[in-house]
């Protein structure tokens, strides 16, 4: 409860910076939203000469984009301005103040700061989640939907540790800027499903195979977002894929505080 209550303060504090540039807040709404629906009519597009995407039919893979959309808001909104912010940190030896606080520090550089701007695709991608399963029309049990729920959350805890890690570089590089661009590269290969990487049927494709396997096997952002779509809609058949993705996030969760608690005994301040 101390902690959710220091929480409840950071989201306040966060709504009282938003506000006092009202603009700027409304115009970042309007920029995700027009993305959002950019995205959407590109592939409404597409599948007008399509009915399928390797497999994925128009409905299911609109299900998919709405949870790799969820899954990134979640993230952008709560983690990425405090992982980007943890650079300016560190440089400035701002980083000092956290250190010295009453709270875990890990949890005062991941959250202290909230885009609520972002939250606008957070409700984006659960309408367009909503319409899609509508328009399936497949029943859903609750387990389904405990099972999709869950496995959202190892999405996030996943792409979080996947972050922090790259944050912590900060600490031995003095700053690193290139943390937003380094992100965008890594999860562009998330926004489609596993099965789009698959070449097993030309040769000419085995650098896609490679994609697939790698970003699958040694680094599974492709696992964290296609299992849970497609638990959502009913098409997981290897649960072995969902076992990959639980386990990778608890242990990138492991491993990111592991890492950011050995990245802070190499941490000098801006004095020393």
């Amino acid at each position: 409860m101390y902690y959710f209550r220091v929480w409840a303060t950071f989201f306040r504090n966060s709504i009282i910076r938003e506000m006092m540039f009202k603009g700027n807040f409304l115009i970042q709404i309007v920029t995700r939203a027009f993305w959002f629906f950019a995205q959407i009519a590109m592939f409404k597009v597409i599948f007008v000469k399509v009915t399928a995407i390797n497999g994925w039919s128009e409905d299911q893979y609109f299900a998919f984009m709405a949870t790799g959309m969820l899954i990134n808001g979640i993230v952008e909104t709560f983690f990425m301005p405090n992982c980007a912010n943890l650079s300016e940190q560190i440089r400035t030896g701002r980083l000092d103040f956290a250190l010295i606080k009453p709270l875990n520090t890990q949890f005062l550089a991941s959250l202290e700061r909230i885009n609520l701007a972002m939250l606008s695709q957070v409700i984006l991608a659960v309408v367009l989640l909503v319409t899609s399963l509508v328009r399936i029309g497949q029943p859903i049990s609750p387990l389904s939907v405990l099972a999709y729920l869950g496995f959202v959350l190892f999405g996030v805890l996943f792409f979080y540790s996947l972050m922090i890690v790259m944050a912590c570089t900060s600490i031995f590089m003095g700053r690193n800027q290139g943390l937003y661009d380094f992100w965008f590269y890594i999860t562009v290969f998330a926004r489609y499903p596993r099965s789009i990487y698959d070449g097993r049927d030309s040769a000419r494709f085995e650098a896609g195979e490679m994609l697939q396997f790698g970003f699958s096997w040694v680094v599974p952002i492709l696992l964290v977002v296609t299992v849970p779509a497609r638990i959502i809609v009913g098409t997981l058949h290897q649960p072995v894929f969902a076992l990959v993705a639980g386990i990778a996030a608890c242990m990138g969760l492991l491993i990111s505080k592991l890492v950011f608690a050995w990245s802070l005994n190499h941490y000098r301040s801006a004095s020393s």
